[in-house]
């Protein structure tokens, strides 16, 4: 096998395509779709996402402290898009993508009700890198459509038609190749 060197990049892929709803007290609420997130820590549970210091959601995040981070579907897919090449300075992401702000359960900022998984985070902290600021956040509550649940309450998040994100272009995560300790498993 023969392999090129490239230049330093970001070539980690593929990575969850996640819409992430803030809103500030008294303004309206706001969407931006985020490729750069990831969990950070189990116990308490973190997760970070990183947004570019020029984008319009990153100082309502900043200053409101809180965000939602909103999994997306193959139906979502449009507006994943759109929600992160439009800024919310200059149109309502969620009434041109006919979006519904749902109210969170811990936080002020609202969810995305046709998301799957709503993720209630409250920022614990920001790290500056350079392009983008990583916002570090507690995982405060998890909000889970009920039609994903079996009959023993079990999360059936495979049948969500969940999307990631690869070097530009949006996929499905297709089919089940393995689970969790598969490979020891006697």
């Amino acid at each position: 096998m023969s392999k090129q060197t490239w230049k330093p990049g970001n070539m980690l892929y593929p990575v969850p395509a996640v819409m992430v709803s803030c809103q500030r007290e008294g303004e309206k609420p706001n969407i931006i779709t985020v490729a750069w997130a990831g969990t950070i820590c189990s116990d308490p549970a973190m997760v970070s996402i990183s947004v570019r210091k020029e984008r319009y959601s990153h100082d309502i995040i900043k200053d409101s402290g809180e965000f939602v981070v909103n999994l997306t579907t193959r139906k979502l897919c449009y507006a994943t898009d759109y929600c992160g090449v439009k800024s919310g300075r200059n149109t309502d992401k969620f009434a041109d993508m006919h979006l519904t702000p749902q109210q969170s359960v811990k936080i002020a900022a609202p969810a995305i009700k046709e998301s799957p998984v709503n993720i209630e985070c409250k920022v614990k902290d920001i790290i500056e890198l350079g392009s983008h600021d990583m916002f570090i956040a507690e995982v405060v509550a998890v909000n889970v459509d009920e039609k994903l649940l079996d009959s023993k309450g079990a999360l059936r998040l495979q049948d969500a038609d969940l999307i990631a994100y690869s070097h530009g272009q949006y996929y499905t995560l297709g089919d089940n190749i393995g689970k969790f300790g598969y490979s020891v498993k006697k």
